[in-house]
Formats: C-alpha cells, structure tokens, sequence
C-alpha cells in the first residue's frame, strides 16, 4: 500500500499493464512510474525475486513492495544493504522541524536549511544516514540506498510517520540530544553556569544539562513539559 502514494490514482491497488522499448533495467522502470528505488525493498519477477539490475521481458509480470525493515527476507535478493539497526538521518532543507523532533527523541539527526542535494547524498553515503525527504526525485539518485519519502506535510505527523516507519519505538531516549545542533546533552553543575542563568531561572531550578558541542544549556522548565507529554502520547500510540 505504501508504493501506491508515489502513483497516478487511476493505477493504485491494482494490476495495470507498463509499455516500454527494448529491454530496460526494472529499477528504471519502477522509477519511470514515480517509485523512488530506496522505498523498494523486494521485486519478484513472475514469482521469482530479482534485483534492480534484471532487464524487462514482453510478458513479465512484476510486482513490486515496500522496504521491510522489520521482516527478514534474506532468503531473497537484497536490493540494498542491510536494514540500518541504530538508525541515523539526515533530513533536507524542508524538514527542520522534524529534524529538531527527532534530535528530541535521541535521534542523531543532521539538518541544515542550505543543504545542496549533492551534498546530502555525499553525507548519507559517507556516514550511512537514512535521507529524508519531501522531494521523491532526490531519492532516485543511483547512490542513494536508504531514504524516505515523507507523506505528511505537517512535523507532528511526520516525527509519528518516521517512528512507526523505522519501529523507533524502543530505541527512543528522550532530551539526550541538542535540539538546535544535533550534539550530545551532558548533566552540568548548577555552579558551573549559575553566572549565565537569568534570575526566574536560578531561583527556580537545580538541574541542568548542557551541550557538549554548541554550549546551550536546557532545564525542566514549561517547555519541558510540553515536549515530554508529546513524547508520552507517541509513545502510547
């Protein structure tokens, strides 16, 4: 079902016949009727499984689904490395909201709002992040071997459309990340930064984190406890 969003309406949920000339990669085919190949994770071509590679026959039937990061299909070909376990992304100029969410839950996300699309394939690659977008065409880039297409408009469906997606669940560990950075939050003595407090602030708490990268410093005030009931209602589903 997840597939049927990258097509024409007319062509969802349904079997539909594919003209093409000669003998043309699958994975062109698939990507030529809007799929971007990182949310493929099986082809079986007349009920045997191929890789992106096989070239179409007249008379092939093809069907086509989405990546399976939960179910273990080894014994059929792989189109991609294996799932990503501890996963790490990389979202676009987009998605800044979802990616401060995300650094929210304890998710190493980078985000910048000037990133080329070269260089967030380069990155991905490099550091084997998972791309996110809201832009299918970046997804079909040959290099790319694990992405998401973000179906939702809005960043607090799309932080519970990722969670589900990737089964995030248990891997969450909420206020372990610099929202603003990406960095890592450190328990700080009071003393340490008393003198960078604003007064409401000093007098009100005792405990502190800050973070190891960009220096900001977080507390349990109100937004606190804003983030973390939205943390509880994710996490209750």
């Amino acid at each position: 079902a997840e597939l049927n969003d990258f097509l024409d309406k007319k062509l969802r949920a349904k079997t539909f016949p594919y003209a093409f000339w000669g003998n043309p990669a699958i994975k062109d085919a698939i990507e030529a009727i809007g799929v971007p190949h990182p949310e493929v994770d099986l082809i079986l071509v007349n009920g045997k499984s191929v890789d992106f590679a096989y070239r179409l026959q007249e008379g092939d039937r093809v069907s086509v689904y989405p990546k399976f990061e939960l179910l273990n299909i080894e014994e059929v070909t792989q189109l991609r490395p294996k799932p990503m376990r501890q996963p790490r992304f990389i979202a676009d100029v987009n998605l800044g909201k979802l990616a401060r969410k995300l650094r929210l839950l304890g998710f190493d996300t980078l985000y910048r709002n000037d990133y080329l699309d070269e260089e967030i394939i380069r990155i991905a690659i490099e550091e084997h992040r998972i791309i996110l977008t809201r832009d299918a065409e970046l997804l079909k880039n040959h290099r790319v071997t694990h992405g998401y297409w973000l179906r939702s408009t809005l960043s607090e469906a799309q932080i519970k459309e990722v969670v589900e997606k990737f089964d995030l669940y248990s891997l969450i560990k909420a206020f372990s990340r610099c929202m603003v950075c990406n960095g890592l939050l450190n328990p700080v003595a009071k003393a340490e930064i008393v003198h960078l407090l604003k007064p409401q602030t000093r007098h009100n708490f005792d405990r502190f984190f800050r973070c190891r990268d960009c220096r900001k410093i977080y507390w349990q005030g109100t937004h606190y406890q804003r983030m973390f009931s939205f943390i509880s209602d994710l996490q209750n589903r």
